[in-house]
């Protein structure tokens, strides 16, 4: 769901000349017409050195790809959240040190790493390692409640059943909790708005994603 929100804002953005989209799976129709996406299907994310050669020459990377802890062993987020995180980013800090690396996290998310919230702990982590990784910049966005906006619909069942029961009531809670609540379209601005000119702080907060979404962050 943040994906698709952040690959809208990219896309829609006159500066960014060229977008490459890495997942497991094609987009489809989502990248119908759209000369400056081209995108990379890889089936197996942990392993990408046959694809490296197509990985080169990017400024930022905003990484998106996460998993719901839900019913899940720590063992098996880790791997999926820290293991896969950390994989991926070697490569490209080692094909592009001079990227700028985004990771979106998450509200809540323990730096202490001791904490009792396992995916917490494990998110947190993931962030401190990936801070100090060697990217020319590197911020980790920790939204809150994600309001999806321009019909996007998340991949995860859970998040689906979530989303249809409050969904409705979501823009009234944008309106009452303003710093809590992030939409797609401010997360996508934000990333990009921090790719371009960098943010006094490397550790962004939900409160913080919207101001810098409208240029007052």
């Amino acid at each position: 769901m943040v994906g698709q929100g952040v690959l809208r804002a990219c896309l829609a953005d006159s500066e960014i000349e060229e977008v490459l989209a890495v997942g497991r799976s094609a987009l489809g129709r989502e990248s119908a017409s759209r000369p400056k996406l081209r995108e990379l299907v890889c089936g197996d994310l942990f392993d990408l050195s046959g694809v490296e050669a197509e990985l080169t020459g990017f400024d930022a990377c905003f990484f998106c790809l996460g998993a719901s802890s839900v019913g899940m062993s720590e063992a098996d987020y880790r791997r999926l959240t820290y293991e896969l995180t950390l994989g991926i980013a070697g490569v490209l800090v080692r094909l592009n040190p001079a990227m700028v690396f985004e990771y979106v996290s998450g509200a809540g998310t323990d730096s202490t790493e001791k904490g009792r919230v396992m995916w917490a702990r494990v998110k947190g982590q993931t962030e401190n390692e990936l801070l100090g990784m060697g990217f020319r910049g590197a911020y980790m966005f920790r939204p809150g409640m994600i309001q999806p906006l321009d019909g996007i619909k998340s991949k995860t069942k859970s998040y689906r059943l979530l989303y249809s029961v409050v969904g409705p009531v979501l823009p009234l809670f944008k309106k009452m909790f303003p710093k809590y609540v992030t939409s797609t379209q401010e997360l996508g601005r934000a990333m990009i708005a921090v790719a371009k000119r960098g943010y006094a702080k490397s550790v962004i907060e939900a409160d913080e994603i919207g101001a810098i979404a409208v240029g007052e962050g």
